[in-house]
């Protein structure tokens, strides 16, 4: 019984000694009734799974909890209880119910939600944010449309329960449910009409067309000099959020396209953009954008890359760093859905799945970038090193690795070695050992092997086994000797007179540490081999004149 977004234990000593942390418990449950509700258990330590044995909880206990709760919170409503445990002994199970439309406080005005299993505070200037995300979360039951619960689009209906029936992601306790009861157990109705959430799946197109902020998504390609080639719009609300995802697909041609790699004496396709990745980054815009501001979801497709702008802010607790591993749901029945239907790899964000996919295909991670009024994913087209890819196809063939294992393999792979600074800074891992959770079996299996200790500690790939594997990757010049080092400058500047020291850089190799390539310049113009003229950043290097 491990404590997450819902779930938290305390010891019982917390509100029964002389002077109780009523402020701590205080702020724990504004933090759950701010984020998804849940419950604490009073009694019951961090580590344990039972309370104490012999342990006895006071009758009149509850009653005290509520009355300093109550005293010390606004907007915050709990249901205490006293329960038996499996071992005889008692503790206090606190139920803190969502805010659905308020925002919850302390009595003295600070704010708290629950992300992971942590309480963190609210800044002011995450307020707005936070009641975007409240309002988000009662528009999917909202049933101000007063669409009859009847009143459904019956091709929509009958597909939506084929799809339930189909899905191995349901309990057949779910599965066994008639169709009405299945509308209802997915929130698709209440009290007798269609919620938004319902009209959205199920609607018809005229009901859908009356939802104030439906989605509708704009396709925009553009070529080398920005000039716009081809627009495909879906924005006549015909469609539920699986169609639109389908429809997307199917009718952009682009999506086609791939190139050919060499495979020993085969030839491999790599597409340019995975369908993988096509379909989780716009189910992840349909199931987690707020539909309660006004704003299409846009894919621009340039020659060199892909965007899709996705209206609204990350929900609170998320952060381009940190969405790898954060998945904070702002419509939590609608998420549902869309997991339960396989539309997504899994509950959450899903970004792992497209860091795998991208790094096995040798391309860079995605980039994510939240703007004032919208959030920005980019994916490039090109392929980074194409070796790369026959190596982790090999090596997951071999071991069958894991996906974070498949991610930490494929970073490693693409810069030949990383600090565990830079590993960690890439997939903003903070926590202790989460570089070795990440990294999983890789050590074990001898697939990794890793160099020197704390912050100046490398993983690199393993040599025995790129030989093994016949990994025929490109000479990495990261340890590059210096006399080498030195050739390659005098041959660069004797093509390339009066250069900047970005521009040797860029063309002998980004991978060669700025410290030891500068080091290198200015030891060759002691030596009289090559030139500077210019000082700071005007400073242009050229052979020297008595060569």
């Amino acid at each position: 019984m491990l404590e997450n977004e819902q779930l938290d234990k305390k010891s019982l000593r917390a509100i029964t000694k002389k002077n109780p942390d009523w402020e701590e418990l205080a702020k724990d449950c504004v933090a759950f009734a701010n984020a998804y509700g849940g419950k604490l258990l009073i009694g019951i330590e961090d580590k344990d799974d039972l309370p104490p044995t012999g342990q006895y909880i006071a009758d009149d206990l509850p009653i005290k909890v509520v009355r300093n709760i109550q005293g010390r919170t606004i907007n915050v409503s709990i249901l205490p209880q006293i329960k038996t445990a499996q071992n005889d002994a008692q503790y206090l199970e606190l139920i803190v119910q969502r805010t659905v439309s308020s925002i919850a406080s302390t009595s003295k005005g600070r704010y708290f939600i629950r992300i992971g299993d942590s309480c963190k505070p609210v800044m002011p200037d995450e307020l707005s944010r936070l009641m975007v995300d409240k309002s988000a979360f009662s528009w999917e039951v909202l049933t101000n449309l007063k669409v009859r619960q009847d009143d459904y689009d019956s091709n929509k209906f009958k597909q939506f329960v084929q799809d339930i029936r189909n899905s191995d992601r349901i309990s057949n306790f779910v599965k066994n449910k008639n169709p009405n009861e299945l509308l209802d157990y997915y929130l698709f109705i209440k009290d007798g009409f269609l919620t938004n959430l319902g009209v959205l799946w199920i609607g018809k197109r005229q009901h859908r067309a009356m939802l104030a902020y439906a989605p509708s998504i704009q396709f925009i390609k553009k070529d080398e000099n920005d000039r716009k080639v081809n627009k495909i719009v879906w924005d006549d609300f015909y469609l539920n959020p699986k169609e639109l995802i389908q429809a997307v697909w199917e009718q952009v041609p682009d999506w086609k396209e791939s190139i050919e790699i060499p495979d020993g004496i085969f030839r491999k396709n790599i597409s340019n953009y995975d369908e993988v990745v096509i379909r989780e980054l716009i189910a992840n815009a349909l199931a987690h954008r707020p539909y309660t501001i006004k704003g299409d979801i846009f894919i621009n497709l340039f020659p060199d890359r892909l965007e899709v702008h996705n209206p609204g802010l990350l929900p609170l607790g998320v952060t381009p760093s940190n969405i790898l591993h954060k998945s904070n749901q702002r419509n939590t029945h609608l998420a549902k859905v869309f997991y339960d239907l396989k539309l997504m790899e899994r509950e959450g964000s899903g970004y792992d799945r497209i860091f795998e996919v991208l790094l096995s295909a040798g391309k860079p991670i995605p980039e994510v970038i939240e703007g004032d009024d919208r959030v920005v994913v980019t994916i490039r087209k090109r392929i980074i090193n194409e070796v790369i890819i026959n190596f982790i196809d090999k090596a997951n063939r071999e071991f069958q690795l894991r996906s974070k294992e498949l991610i930490s393999l494929g970073l490693i792979a693409q810069h030949t070695s990383l600090t565990a600074v830079e590993f960690s800074n890439m997939l903003d891992l903070h926590k202790p050992n989460a570089i070795r959770n990440w990294l999983g079996r890789l050590i074990d299996l001898g697939l990794v092997k890793s160099k020197g200790k704390t912050k100046g500690k490398a993983y690199f790939i393993d040599p025995d086994l790129l030989k093994r594997l016949e990994f025929k990757g490109i000479t990495d010049l990261k340890e590059i000797p210096t006399h080498r080092l030195q050739e390659l400058i005098i041959q660069d500047l004797s093509i390339y007179d009066k250069s900047s020291f970005g521009d040797i850089h860029e063309r002998i190799g980004k991978e060669i540490p700025t410290r030891k390539l500068q080091s290198t310049l200015n030891q060759m113009v002691i030596q009289k081999q090559i030139q500077k003229d210019g000082v700071k950043r005007w400073t242009n290097y050229s052979i020297h004149k008595s060569l």
